[in-house]
């Protein structure tokens, strides 16, 4: 019927696109190269991903800081955003009573829809988590 068993369906390389002629036939790479250069590539990229991540949060940071050196506890959205902060980005978030209280390492803050208000730096963070780090080792 035209059909040869023996007849392999050659696989292509993921990084450069050229046929694999030999191996396995579930190889994916034509070479160590090959292999090496297209994790490397993942590896980077996942590394871009995080660093933009932080310098967002890090940034956001920065503009908190800025209000409570001015002396203020809140401020809009839409001023912030003019700013660059990015309200989607916090390092933690809880829900408590009526209220979704975020955190941008050690400051703290309600935010609504509109605006962002009982802004404060969280007091001896640095010791909470020295007394937490010491009960784990126990």
């Amino acid at each position: 019927m035209g059909y040869d068993k023996n007849i392999r369906k050659m696989p292509v390389c993921l990084e450069c696109g050229n046929r694999i002629r030999y191996g396995r036939t579930d190889k994916k790479f034509c070479c160590e190269d090959c292999r090496t250069k297209h994790h490397n590539d993942l590896a980077r990229a996942g590394r871009s991903f995080r660093n933009k991540v932080i310098a967002i949060i890090n940034r956001n940071y920065e503009i908190l800081d800025g209000i409570l050196r001015m002396g203020m506890d809140s401020a809009d959205l839409v001023d912030l955003s003019a700013l660059g902060f990015a309200p989607g980005m916090v390092t933690s978030y809880r829900h408590i009573g009526k209220h979704d209280v975020f955190t941008c390492y050690d400051i703290k803050y309600i935010m609504t829809k509109t605006r962002i208000y009982s802004i404060v730096k969280i007091n001896n963070l640095s010791v909470n988590l020295q007394i937490k780090t010491e009960m784990k080792d126990q």
